[in-house]
């Protein structure tokens, strides 16, 4: 069942989108060369703890250890944080992280190049944070879920990438997880009709190479079979009468 969100709720989300969106700011300023992913995990949950009513919301949803998601290079999404993983110059990583503020959800997700990157690997990041941008400017109300999945494979397909068609984004609020799913492929005009008090999570997810995916043993970590780089850009959207809200959107804009 879809939860549509009051004005009010939607407000309460955004404050916690605002903690989401300083912690993600942080952890892009905090990726180099020679940190380790545990390391990225502790400095995201000890700034969310600092947060009067925030906490991190991936901590032990469905026992999953981690404060946040960190996934190098071919995983492309629910890598583990570890003090083994360390970042080498060159790697791409994907930081998917979750905020729960006064009984509210708010996700999103970014993917950083570590030192210098391959120029593939740089086209791969332009085109999924492009991706992400038409998705949730194709998120407004009378709309439907096939719009933004279409908006986001248009981009991506257009850039001579995949669009993993295995994961997609989803409903939130007073659960991480809600209806609709919201894929990120689709036609026009298909699926759920888009109405002001929805509440989604829009996160492309999009490979370099093919679009299959396999799971690690550790029946997390989600990798491309082909081994190619994938990259994951996501923001939390509530649906409003005057256009896409995004609820996780930095305060100081990309230059």
């Amino acid at each position: 069942m879809i939860q549509l969100k009051s004005v009010r709720e939607i407000d309460r989300m955004a404050e916690g989108g605002a903690i989401l969106a300083a912690a993600r700011d942080l952890l892009e300023q905090s990726v180099r060369p020679g940190i380790s992913t545990i390391e990225l995990d502790r400095i995201a949950e000890d700034f969310i703890r600092s947060k009067p009513g925030a906490k991190p919301s991936f901590k032990g949803l469905y026992g999953f250890p981690g404060s946040i998601c960190t996934s190098i290079n071919n995983e492309i999404v629910h890598g583990i944080p570890s003090k083994k993983r360390v970042l080498r110059d060159g790697d791409i990583v994907s930081i998917d992280i979750g905020v729960l503020f006064e009984g509210y959800h708010t996700d999103s997700a970014t993917t950083v190049g570590v030192g210098e990157i391959p120029e593939q690997s740089a086209r791969l990041l332009d085109a999924t944070r492009r991706a992400l941008e038409a998705g949730v400017a194709a998120a407004r109300a009378g709309n439907h879920i096939g719009d933004i999945g279409a908006a986001v494979q248009g981009v991506v397909e257009a850039a001579g990438f995949s669009v993993v068609k295995d994961l997609v984004g989803h409903g939130i609020g007073e659960s991480f997880h809600e209806e609709p799913q919201v894929p990120n492929f689709g036609k026009p005009q298909r699926g759920t009709r888009l109405v002001p008090g929805l509440t989604i999570a829009i996160e492309p997810m999009v490979n370099a190479g093919r679009a299959d995916t396999r799971t690690m043993p550790d029946k997390w970590t989600i990798v491309t079979v082909d081994g190619s780089r994938s990259a994951h850009f996501e923001h939390t959207v509530a649906i409003t009468e005057n256009g896409p809200r995004v609820l996780t959107a930095s305060a100081q804009p990309r230059p």
